[in-house]
């Protein structure tokens, strides 16, 4: 089976060779394009088959450029995504125009497609996760890992990380007062106590502890992590209180630390700092890191946030994970909605923000060889996802630029690493 896909890859890249001196593809990502989110499946698709795809940064949206082939062309039909066939004369136009140092333009190269991984529970509900939404919908492959794959070093395997809805600090999503009754959340209990037991771990406070720094020497040694609504606070939070217990006793059948918020360690922290817990455990709230109080003062049509606009020639990585057709994006609720930006650490980088209300919506770092990013709210296309609501139906949003951000973090990894300028 390997060798008869290693065959079919040499193939494909040999039509393409055959065939593309003379034309490329170009798909472009603005306001044309009948499908972004597809678009983004078609350049991983391209990438699974050993052909570069060049990421043409602030040209038309972060369009894509492709050397031409039948294969391509008819992939790009299948899916519904717009595309124009350019003579090798315009693909060449194209670049002169964004190598002019003067256009905050660039290119960059796509050459080999992530391995994807989705930390994610088997009971997990169709309203959890817009990631797997919108990785399933784009049509790009990616592997389902849970806790026992991570305690088991299964990591490293990947190059790419998504964490699901998640809670690390194991207070289950601080559900306890509104759902303790409901079946689905007795399950998550006893689903997770008996994998902490399997584990060796003694609760499961401890077994997500022993996650999340499993995830932190994935992420140093050069792993791509990506995460959003309280998979990214409750992260940080369960680093912060590695040496203390912050679970009230419905959680973890025992008592907390007393004055747990004078003990924790910020150093710990990826993004956040200074920032204090919630020490009400009926309350559905882990610390005053969310914004999501000062969000839901203003009306649903006002709240937005805005992209930030970077050199794509000097600051490619931001610059990557902002490409969008427009810069200012719909709002949208979660448990973590957003991030008060007191609590944000200063080398940590705002890439979309609510200047009004004081919040960061979409954060970035590195740690260690790798990276992270933090992307606050639930559902891009779901203002506000209620528990038991149906899954959104990304055909009815094709173009969504809330769901673009999650997919260019996607690609992010395959981007061919450039040499720091001087």
């Amino acid at each position: 089976m390997y060798l008869m896909k290693k065959i079919a890859i040499f193939l494909f890249s040999l039509v393409v060779s055959i065939n593309c001196f003379a034309t490329y593809l170009l798909i472009p990502m603005d306001d044309s394009q009948k499908n972004h989110l597809k678009a983004y499946g078609v350049a991983y698709w391209v990438l699974e088959r050993d052909v570069e795809v060049d990421w043409l940064l602030n040209y038309r949206g972060g369009s894509f450029m492709i050397k031409h082939a039948s294969p391509i062309e008819d992939e790009l039909i299948i899916r519904g995504v717009s595309y124009e066939v350019i003579a090798n004369s315009q693909s060449s136009a194209i670049l002169t125009e964004i190598s002019n140092p003067e256009v905050n333009q660039d290119v960059v190269k796509l050459q080999k497609p992530p391995k994807m991984a989705v930390y994610s529970p088997e009971g997990k509900q169709p309203w959890d996760d817009a990631v797997t939404l919108v990785l399933t919908y784009a049509e790009i492959p990616y592997d389902i890992i849970y806790d026992q794959e991570v305690i088991e070093g299964k990591l490293p395997l990947y190059d790419w990380l998504h964490l699901h809805h998640e809670d690390f600090t194991g207070q289950y999503g601080r559900f306890y007062a509104n759902y303790k009754n409901h079946a689905w959340y007795k399950q998550q209990v006893n689903d997770n106590e008996a994998m902490a037991t399997k584990l060796g771990f003694s609760k499961v406070s401890e077994l997500k502890l022993g996650v999340a720094q499993k995830i932190k020497e994935f992420t140093a040694g050069g792993g791509f992590l990506f995460s959003m609504c309280s998979g990214t606070d409750s992260y940080d939070i369960a680093l912060s209180a590695s040496e203390i217990d912050i679970c009230e006793q419905m959680f973890d059948g025992d008592g907390s630390t007393p004055n747990y918020n004078s003990k924790l360690d910020y150093s710990k922290t990826f993004a956040f700092e200074n920032f204090l817990l919630k020490t009400n455990p009926l309350e559905y709230e882990f610390s005053n890191i969310d914004a999501t109080i000062v969000h839901s003062r203003v009306p649903e049509n006002r709240d937005k946030f805005s992209l930030f606009e970077y050199s794509a020639k000097w600051d490619p990585v931001p610059t990557m994970l902002c490409q969008n057709h427009t810069k200012i994006i719909d709002g949208f609720m979660g448990q973590t909605t957003a991030y008060d930006k007191k609590y944000i650490k200063s080398d940590v980088l705002i890439m979309g923000e609510n200047k009004s209300l004081g919040s960061a919506r979409y954060i970035h770092g590195e740690f260690g060889k790798g990276t992270w990013t933090f992307y606050g709210g639930h559902d891009p296309e779901d203002y506000q996802h209620f528990v038991g609501d149906p899954p959104t139906d990304l055909n009815l949003h094709p173009n969504s630029p809330g769901y673009r951000l999650i997919l260019n973090n996607v690609l992010f990894p395959a981007a061919k690493k450039k040499k720091q300028k001087t």
